[in-house]
């Protein structure tokens, strides 16, 4: 199947503001993509692309006072089929963890974490430890988020 995949974000700047937009398709799944997802910008301004040690692009760009739109878009190949996690696998305790992994428990800055983790034990709290707990995220996420 093919997916067009896209954003558009405008905001008003009162003064230069330095930005990092990581806006495009992970380098894994490049050679999916039917064209390229090069960030542009409105004003044009230059743009520095950087891998994270994750593999994700970055954008690196300054964006001026004012006005200013950027965003992506692409056309992607997919099969649309469901990833199939391991069924068999079992929720760690914390403190069983490698020391290495501990940075991936530490809340997002791009969102209220302390505001949702309360909703997140609401919603799933009661759901059974490992994949059931995950499976019931994945659940609530197709069931309440439309991409269009």
């Amino acid at each position: 199947m093919r997916i067009h995949i896209g954003c558009e974000m405008s905001f008003d700047f009162p003064q230069e503001t330095p930005l990092i937009a990581m806006l495009n398709v992970h380098y894994s799944r490049a050679s999916d993509l039917e064209r390229p997802d090069f960030l542009t910008s409105n004003p044009p301004v230059p743009i520095e692309s950087y891998r994270d040690s994750f593999g994700n692009w970055c954008n690196r760009l300054v964006a001026p006072p004012g006005r200013f739109t950027f965003g992506t878009d692409a056309v992607i190949r997919d099969t649309g089929t469901f990833e199939i996690g391991d069924l068999m696998a079992w929720q760690h305790e914390v403190r069983d963890l490698p020391s290495e992994t501990l940075l991936f428990l530490l809340p997002s800055r791009y969102c209220e974490s302390d505001v949702l983790a309360s909703e997140a034990w609401r919603l799933f709290g009661h759901s059974p430890l490992g994949i059931p707990r995950v499976q019931a995220v994945c659940d609530f996420v197709h069931n309440h988020i439309i991409f269009n």
